[in-house]
């Protein structure tokens, strides 16, 4: 047996534990959707990330100066992220958002290739062809420029966040680095919720907007999606390539269309099913459990 061959088994668990991160994070879009009705994107954001970062705090506060480091600049690349989606899901339906937040799937090998990384055709088409099949899936119209623009950048820092995650992970403990990539990025969406409340009253009404579906959902987003998928992406993206962990992601939209139809009654056709089916292709011609790539 080569080694290729004899790598597989152990680089399987990372692929599923990437899927289950794909998974939870498809939950959060009809999560995210009801929340957008009691609260803006950037209280949101704040709000989960405070929640994260007091439960990842002990890890925190043991982590290294240069876990410090590029924990903020990984936390401030995706805190931009969540809260560009978080803001489009104000404007655009739940599928919507995950199409044009899965653009990062092709993103990330172009930027590479941009960045001189030697570029797999096979990767960049299998890229191509999960972006068709989730356009396929999720595209129900419904055209909105401040929602979709809000979308497009939040897919573009998305992809270089995967991108920056791949070459700084082995350098750090998983949960020291995701510890400190919460608590900056629930400092700096503190500030962010404090400067879009200036001269407003959302401050003052924001207890009285926290009911109990959104104060659940924020518990969600906090302590599941964002702190322990963040760790656990922080672990698996180790031994997975940036383009290729972006192929994984890409299963997220797929996730989210099928909550979105079990929680918020949105249509979920034939063609959806049919999208889905091809982003499963684009996985398998990516061979994405090869690790020679």
């Amino acid at each position: 047996m080569n080694k290729a061959a004899a790598a597989l088994p152990a680089t399987r668990r990372y692929v599923l534990a990437l899927l289950l991160v794909t998974l939870v994070w498809g939950a959060t879009f009809p999560v995210l959707k009801r929340a957008t009705a009691q609260l803006s994107g950037v209280e949101i954001s704040a709000l989960r990330f405070a929640l994260a970062a007091v439960f990842l705090l002990p890890w925190a506060w043991r982590a290294p100066r240069q876990t410090w480091r590029d924990g903020a600049g990984l936390g401030a690349l995706v805190l931009f992220s969540y809260v560009a989606q978080a803001y489009g899901l104000e404007w655009i339906s739940s599928n919507r958002s995950a199409f044009l937040t899965s653009l990062n799937v092709l993103l990330v090998p172009l930027f590479g290739m941009a960045l001189g990384q030697p570029l797999v055709g096979r990767v960049l088409a299998a890229a191509a062809l999960a972006c068709a099949g989730i356009g396929l899936m999720s595209w129900d119209g419904g055209a909105n420029a401040r929602g979709d623009g809000a979308s497009v950048v939040g897919a573009i820092a998305y992809a270089l966040y995967v991108m920056a995650l791949s070459r700084r992970a082995a350098r750090h403990r998983p949960l020291a680095l995701a510890a400190t990539q919460m608590v900056c990025m629930a400092l700096l969406g503190g500030v962010w919720m404090l400067c879009d409340a200036a001269g407003s009253d959302r401050l003052a009404t924001l207890p009285a907007r926290l009911d109990r579906d959104t104060l659940l959902g924020l518990l969600y987003l906090g302590l599941v999606a964002s702190a322990l998928m963040l760790w656990l992406q922080a672990w698996a993206q180790r031994h997975v390539a940036a383009a290729q962990a972006a192929l994984i992601y890409s299963m997220e939209p797929v996730f989210a269309a099928l909550f979105a139809w079990l929680w918020l009654a949105e249509t979920l056709s034939w063609r959806a099913a049919c999208g889905a089916a091809v982003v499963l292709a684009a996985l398998w011609l990516s061979d994405w459990q090869t690790p020679q790539d």
